[in-house]
């Protein structure tokens, strides 16, 4: 799917479910928790039972008052009935009512836990295409409304429809002309509801998915903060977050004003219900068909009756945005998991890029490229901003498949490649789950020869509570070189076949650039190795250096001859030269 976003730019999302999808996916959660949900029936059962009690017993009780033939003893009868009827209620209410919260709770789990998960398995070229925006308004905001609406809407539905059943009997019983009274006012509800539901859900949708390209532009922003503030882009980003903010409140107007036009109708669905009530009342009491008790029977029972029907109708409009929010989520966990590895496995080589061409929204960026990665062989791209290293890295790693040519890769780099880029994330835990993400079963003993192969050990150590230090964003925050260092000893310790470096030393700055690089060459000894480099020291080191210009390999060999040559890369050692730090 696609959304348009202020700029005109064509953002494109993930799909979301069709009602069909949603409902089969509610239904197989519910099929597994079949007896917790004939329980909460049961108990919902027995508290409309019970709630009839009292507006049958007030009715007796106005007969009695105008009886002669009545005593003290038949209204503390009655009032027993009542109090009984009332206890069994509440204690039924709440029985019902803990096992919905129970039910609903397991479901808001395993929805949010099968949201994550099926995130997680989508491939970083999907995630990549619709953005992150998208995803995580569906983990957070849509997430947030379905546990909102959701809760209230198992107990409110099997509360009210078993009191509306047999209120209804209730009703039929004390005289078939009370039936007929409900019969005038469903079909002003029926029109009521059927306006509302023919405007209020794409209404909903809509809104959802301006909330997702608001946090969209939101989220690119924030990100990408340097360059905005460097190129004085604040006023264009700030436009288009105003733009599709501006989208979600006239969206959420609009649902207010369909919601305000549903609920008037359904208020004089009422005063048309009461005022029915009333006239046939009085007919039937003038008869001699109907006692004055009867009549206020029947008045208690239609306010009990209308109170259900209101819950419903109101929760219908409550369960709009949850069951577009549902839709989205739904729309992440059906999606085919895949592979982020598009390379071909069984190579002879570590790496063999053969005939490569590869660029983005129709754009070439890579243009019949040619690279060969021998086992143990350290590889340096380098080249100008834009060459083309980053997406032959990317093209490497696996994340994406070539428009044509071929990327192979051996059985044993397949199965262990470690890429580290530029922006390493930490996740929020301690040092140690950061460290073992990629080896989870690895010993402390393990972890610390790790640390101190890529010379970290003093920098862990220095922590507060060293490996068990908390991390992340709500914890101790790691400088950007801590950062690196754990990320490097993350890759050392799930010991690769095939390292790829992706200017992985490059926003250490200087002062931490030396302990940066030899953490590097401790991950990269006696592995397949391919660096794009930064700083054209790290190509010194390399034992072989790919030029790239323009999406093309323009010269290739050891650093040495390259400079002897005199070629482009020449004139970038030299411009290095002259300007390194």
């Amino acid at each position: 799917m696609t959304a348009a976003s202020g700029s005109g730019e064509v953002i494109a999302t993930i799909p979301v479910a069709t009602t069909r999808e949603v409902w089969r996916t509610c239904t197989s959660l519910l099929r597994r928790r079949a007896w917790l949900v004939i329980a909460v029936a049961c108990a919902f059962v027995v508290a409309a039972a019970a709630g009839l009690v009292l507006p049958t017993a007030l009715g007796r009780i106005v007969d009695l008052a105008t009886a002669p033939s009545s005593t003290d003893a038949d209204v503390w009868r009655l009032g027993a009935w009542m109090a009984a009827g009332a206890i069994v209620q509440a204690l039924a209410t709440g029985a019902g009512s803990l096992g919905a919260a129970a039910l609903v709770e397991n479901l808001l789990a395993e929805l949010r836990e099968g949201l994550v998960t099926s995130a997680l398995r989508l491939p970083r070229r999907v995630v990549e295409r619709v953005g992150t925006g998208d995803l995580t308004s569906r983990a957070s905001d849509d997430v947030a409304q379905v546990a909102a609406g959701l809760p209230n809407a198992i107990p409110t539905v099997a509360a009210s429809g078993f009191t509306l059943v047999l209120t209804v009997i209730a009703l039929t019983v004390l005289n078939p002309w009370f039936a007929l009274v409900v019969l005038t006012v469903v079909p002003l509800q029926v029109i009521a509801l059927r306006s509302y539901l023919r405007n209020a859900p794409p209404i909903y949708a809509a809104e959802r998915a301006a909330v997702g390209v608001r946090a969209h532009h939101v989220l690119a922003a924030l990100r990408g903060l340097p360059t905005v503030q460097a190129f004085g882009l604040g006023a264009v980003h700030s436009a288009r977050i105003g733009f599709a903010s501006w989208q979600v409140v006239q969206l959420s107007l609009r649902a207010r004003a369909v919601v305000n036009t549903f609920f008037s109708r359904l208020n004089t669905a009422e005063l048309v219900g009461m005022s029915t009530i009333l006239v046939v009342a009085f007919v039937l009491v003038g008869g001699d068909q109907l006692t004055i008790g009867g009549a206020t029977t029947a008045m208690l029972l239609f306010l009990q009756l209308f109170g259900p029907m209101m819950g419903v109708l109101l929760l219908i409009d409550e369960l709009q945005s949850a069951l577009a929010s549902l839709a989205r989520i739904v729309g992440v966990t059906r999606m085919e998991p895949g592979t982020d590895d598009q390379r071909r496995p069984h190579g002879e080589l570590p790496v063999a890029v053969s005939g490569v061409r590869f660029g983005y929204d129709g754009a070439a960026v890579l243009h019949q490229v040619d690279l060969r990665v021998r086992a143990g062989e350290r590889v340096a791209v380098v080249g100008t901003s834009g060459a083309g290293k980053s997406t032959l890295a990317a093209l490497v790693a696996g994340v994406h498949a070539p428009w044509s040519g071929a990327v192979s890769v051996s059985d044993a780099a397949h199965a262990r490649t470690v890429l580290i880029s530029q922006e390493v994330h930490v996740f929020a835990g301690t040092v140690r789950d950061n460290l073992t993400l990629g080896r989870p079963e690895a010993t402390d003993t393990e972890i610390r020869a790790a640390l101190g192969a890529v010379g970290a050990t003093d920098e862990v150590a220095a922590l507060p509570h060293g490996l068990d230090t908390e991390v992340g964003p709500h914890a101790h925050t790691l400088t950007v070189a801590q950062a690196q260092l754990v990320a490097l000893a993350r890759a050392h310790l799930a010991d690769p076949e095939l390292v790829l470096l992706d200017e992985a030393t490059a926003e250490a700055g200087s002062a931490h650039g030396a302990m940066l690089d030899r953490a590097a060459d401790a991950v990269m000894s006696e592995r397949a190795a391919l660096i794009i480099a930064h700083r054209l020291d790290q190509a010194v080191r390399a034992d072989r250096v790919v030029v790239m210009a323009d999406g093309r390999v323009v010269e290739e060999g050891p650093h040495d001859e390259l400079v002897a040559a005199g070629g482009a890369y020449a004139e970038l050692w030299s411009a290095w030269q002259r300007h390194r730090p």
